[in-house]
């Protein structure tokens, strides 16, 4: 199966795919992580104004098959999260790379960008 994997975005191993805006990052789980998760039942993001740190759990989302940690792709403060997930996980489930998006988080340094991997090495990772 071919997987929906921009060009434009950063990726990390946990699968969450990150895109760069300046210095706001909007964050999201990709189609790889969704198929090998199956539907998602339950999520749990941080509040507005939060400080996430690079490579560690910022929210954990809950499917039919498990339960995962979801992990910060940079450090920074989160300055919106996508309110319509709480009412509607079919959002998720339905478009994790568009409007299934998590939180965005405002970027402390684009040094941190370093540590993700560009599409063709997601591509890689996962048999794409």
């Amino acid at each position: 199966m071919g997987f929906h994997i921009p060009e434009e975005n950063y990726y990390t191993k946990d699968h969450e795919w990150a895109q760069v805006d300046e210095n706001i990052v909007t964050v999201g789980i990709t189609e790889f992580a969704h198929d090998q998760l199956g539907e998602i039942v339950y999520i749990e993001l941080p509040e507005e104004g939060q400080k996430v740190t690079q490579n560690e759990a910022f929210g954990v989302v809950e499917s039919t098959k498990a339960m995962s940690d979801l992990i910060a792709p940079v450090s920074g403060t989160v300055i919106e999260v996508n309110s319509e997930l709480e009412n509607d996980l079919n959002i998720l489930n339905d478009d994790q790379m568009n409007q299934g998006w998590m939180i965005r988080i405002e970027m402390e340094t684009e040094k941190e960008l370093a540590n993700l991997m560009k599409s063709v090495d997601y591509k890689k990772l996962i048999g794409n």
